[in-house]
């Protein structure tokens, strides 16, 4: 099966927050269970159509106190509930990772939490709300799942898989619209898509880089015949070890892409599957040490490399420049 749209390069857009908010409200009305928390931002994250269809007393408004946000869902996850708590992401897990990490992650309690506009497409808002360091943050935490959708249909299908899980769970999504190419029929936590084959290169996407390194493999195919292998991974963690390191045999060399910091983040990971079991050449691409800034998504990403022609540009450097690598050395 190919986990890959025929027409992807057509560049239909959607929203994987709506995305997301969509396949909410389909598990709500098939489980009453589902509750949907905000923090005063219950239409800007995905969640409008919840509190329409759905509605009080399962669609909660804490207001803008992201600290109770995420203790009331504690709570609520205790008594047998199934709830999905969002905010920004700067401001959740930004503001709220103490309470996070005692009252959700300690206990284990199956939080679904949402940090909506994460990353830099969230554009003129700038620095403050450009949430960089979340998956960092997350990944850290023990017995929490960190996953981040590449389109708004696996956002819809995420919805309802991390609904039927005993784990705390960290969802990130953007703010712009961004195309839609993946084709996927169930979500599976933990499992990655090999969505181009190859034989030169891995290249490791996660969320939304997942489609600029599919144009970037284009370019280095057409322009310079370097054959990439493209791999989506919408699990961060729990990491799917056995295909970065299957990859990373065949290909020798792995590049990572995220929208975000690279320290600590999925690059990070990635890395330490390598490092401890099958060294490769490896370079991690991404926002490197620096917060973002106002402007528009397009603008930051050629800023910070991220846009396909960059990538394409980096990648062909690496593999050119970087030797590979010897035991022993």
């Amino acid at each position: 099966m190919s986990f890959l749209m025929e027409n992807w390069q057509n560049l239909e857009l959607a929203a994987i927050r709506v995305g997301f908010g969509e396949g909410l409200v389909d598990i709500a009305k098939k489980n009453n269970l589902v509750v949907a928390l905000s923090a005063d931002l219950m239409e800007s994250v995905g969640f409008g159509e919840f509190y329409e269809e759905i509605g009080k007393p399962r669609a909660i408004e804490v207001g803008v106190a992201e600290q109770n946000l995420v203790t009331v869902a504690s709570g609520l996850a205790a008594m047998g509930n199934i709830p999905f708590a969002a905010s920004y992401a700067a401001f959740s897990p930004g503001r709220n990772w103490e309470q996070i990490r005692t009252t959700i992650c300690l206990n284990n309690q199956p939080v679904k939490l949402v940090g909506s506009h994460a990353g830099l497409n969230v554009g003129p808002d700038g620095a403050t709300h450009q949430m960089l360091e979340d998956i960092a943050l997350m990944r850290s935490l023990p017995n929490m799942v960190v996953l981040a959708p590449g389109d708004a249909n696996e956002a819809k299908l995420i919805a309802a898989a991390i609904a039927g899980d005993r784990r705390p769970n960290y969802v990130r999504l953007p703010r712009e619209k961004t195309p839609l190419f993946l084709n996927q029929s169930t979500f599976e936590i933990g499992k990655s898509y090999t969505l181009r084959r190859g034989k030169d290169v891995a290249l490791f996407g996660t969320g939304v880089m997942t489609h600029q390194l599919l144009l970037a493999a284009e370019k280095l195919a057409n322009e310079y015949d370097i054959q990439a292998e493209v791999i989506h991974f919408p699990t961060i963690k729990p990491l799917d070890e056995d295909a970065v390191l299957d990859a990373a045999q065949k290909c020798q060399a792995v590049i990572t892409a995220e929208e975000g910091q690279i320290a600590g983040g999925f690059g990070s990971s990635v890395a330490e599957v390598l490092s401890e079991n099958m060294p490769v050449k490896m370079k991690r691409i991404g926002v490197n040490d620096a917060f973002g800034e106002s402007g528009k998504m397009s603008e930051l990403w050629q800023k910070h490399g991220l846009d396909d022609q960059s990538l394409a540009a980096k990648i062909t450097d690496f593999i050119q420049r970087v030797p590979q690598y010897q035991p022993g050395f």
